[in-house]
Parts: structure tokens; C-alpha cells; sequence
């Protein structure tokens, strides 16, 4: 499987690299490190307009500063996949960060990883965030990485019926099969909690359905090895995913890209946007 870990040289970058070498992948990885060097940002850091007289000195002190750091990222991710064993290699393009990244990116069957911060808080204000361009306009899976890599024990599995719930569940049944799914040190199969939020109103057989919809799911997951459970929520999506995601200690959330539902979108927001965004923990959007 082909992964693109993109790194900034912040320490987001390096978990990411760390959660490649740790989720339990079955197939072998290549990995490629892509590290972009955005130099049309020093043209003006507040303001869209050229180089203004006087301020050349500083833009060259700034471009060979970006440079030396650009180069130790490289230096260092490089190391960084030597010492995990993982085969790969490390590269640098120049550009617009998102738009490049997602040129690179890998096609529907690869994954995409991405640290949820980088580096420079202004950049963020400015551009908005790199992580939430990528889940809404890449092709494949992406990983949003929270925190430092963690030993895969208790999934957040999110799913409304949808096709991307569906290639969220299918995701995790083949890419995290039964034979690879135990810890060193304890022998535990992987946990998956499966989630359903329902709005909180009363249709006729609205709850039934839900419950059909998660037992389904559940039955797949233990059929392949997992051990899991069924939970049923009422309430904000993006919130009661957060929410059993925070009660349950997960390692990951597993959700699809899109729901069922384009208003539901439109009024609510996107319920992955917002949970990338707001959860604690890692978060895997497939599409």
C-alpha cells in the first residue's frame, strides 16, 4: 500500500511517521515522506501584495532559514524511516501546501497522513487548516494524527448507513485483518466500538433500523476476528462521537468522509470536519 506521511519538521510530522510504522497493516508499506517548501508565503505575511523595497534582507534571511530547516526535516525523516524499518523515502517539493500534497497523494487504495497542527499558528489563521483542506478534497483515506503513535486497541467505528460507512468498516476488515490484530505484549484482539447517532425525535421504526444497522456491522467485525459492541446515541454527530470516543479511552476513530444526508451536512456541518477538529484522539477518514 502506498502511504504519504507529510511533515512540516513540527512534532506532528514525526507522529505520523511513528503511527505508519505502528497500525497493523497486513500489506507491505511504501512510504514516501513529503516535506513542502512554500516560498511564495514570505512575499507578504499579513498581506497579498510583492516584495516591497527595503524588505529584501529579511526575505533572504527567512528563505535560508526555511531552507536549513526544510533540509533537517528531510535529514531527519529520512533517519526516522531507517529506524522504524519501514521502506520508503524522503523528498521535497516547493509550492502551496495543500494543493502539492494532495498532488502527491496516493489514489483510493493508499492512505494520506497528516499531522492536525504544523508549525506556524498564523499560517493556520491565514490558510486554515492543512488537515481539514486534505479530508475534504483527497481521494483516498486520511489519517489526522492527534498525539503520539499507540498500540491499536479500542476503535471508534462511526456509521450511519452510508457508502462511506461502509468503506470506513470495509477499511479496517481488510486493512487490520484478524492475524495481525494482537499486541506484543498481551495477545488482545483489537476492540471496535460501533458507533450510531440518531437525532434525538421519534419516527417509527427509526430506532429499530438504527440497532439492524449497527448489528449488522458488528457481526462482520467479530466474524473477522475483532471483538466488538453495538452503542447507540441521540443527539449532535460530531459531538456524541467525541463524546464515546472520550469514554471509551480510544486509540482511533474510523468514519467515512460524507454522511447520507446533504442537508444534514448544510445545517450541521461536515461531521468529520468537526471531529477531526475537535476530538483528542486520532481520526481516520475514508472515502
Amino acid at each position: 500500500m502506498n502511504v504519504l506521511v507529510a511533515t512540516d519538521g513540527s512534532r506532528y510530522g514525526g507522529w505520523g511517521l511513528n503511527w505508519v510504522a505502528t497500525l497493523p497493516f497486513v500489506k507491505p508499506l511504501r512510504v514516501t515522506v513529503l516535506h513542502v517548501l512554500d516560498i511564495a508565503r514570505l512575499r507578504a505575511p499579513l498581506l497579498s501584495q510583492p516584495v516591497m523595497a527595503g524588505t529584501e534582507r529579511y526575505i533572504q534571511e527567512e528563505l535560508r532559514r526555511m531552507e536549513t530547516r526544510s533540509a533537517n526535516t528531510l535529514k531527519e525523516a529520512t533517519e526516522e524511516l531507517a529506524a522504524l524499518k519501514l521502506k520508503g523515502r524522503a523528498r521535497k517539493e516547493q509550492g502551496a501546501v495543500a494543493p502539492t500534497i494532495l498532488k502527491r497523494a496516493p489514489k483510493r487504495d493508499g492512505l494520506l497522513v497528516v499531522g492536525s497542527q504544523g508549525l506556524d499558528a498564523l499560517d493556520r489563521f491565514m490558510l486554515g487548516s492543512v488537515s481539514t483542506n486534505l479530508i475534504h478534497h483527497a481521494t483516498c483515506p486520511v489519517l489526522v494524527v492527534k498525539g503520539e503513535a499507540v498500540p491499536l486497541r479500542r476503535i471508534i467505528l462511526a456509521t450511519d448507513g452510508s457508502n462511506a460507512s461502509a468503506k470506513a468498516l470495509a477499511f479496517v476488515l481488510a486493512k487490520f485483518p484478524p492475524d495481525r490484530l494482537v499486541d506484543k505484549g498481551g495477545g488482545v484482539p483489537i476492540h471496535v466500538t460501533v458507533v450510531h447517532v440518531m437525532a434525538p425525535v421519534k419516527y417509527p421504526g427509526l430506532e429499530q433500523a438504527g440497532h439492524q444497522l449497527l448489528e449488522r456491522s458488528v457481526k462482520k467485525l467479530i466474524k473477522a476476528g475483532f471483538t466488538a459492541e453495538p452503542l447507540c446515541q441521540f443527539g449532535n454527530p460530531a459531538e456524541e462521537i467525541i463524546k464515546v470516543a472520550s469514554k471509551k479511552h480510544a486509540d482511533l476513530i474510523v468514519m467515512g468522509a460524507k454522511g447520507l444526508g446533504a442537508i444534514a451536512r448544510f445545517l450541521l456541518g461536515s461531521v468529520s470536519t468537526r471531529v477531526v477538529q475537535q476530538s483528542h484522539c486520532t481520526v481516520l477518514v475514508v472515502r
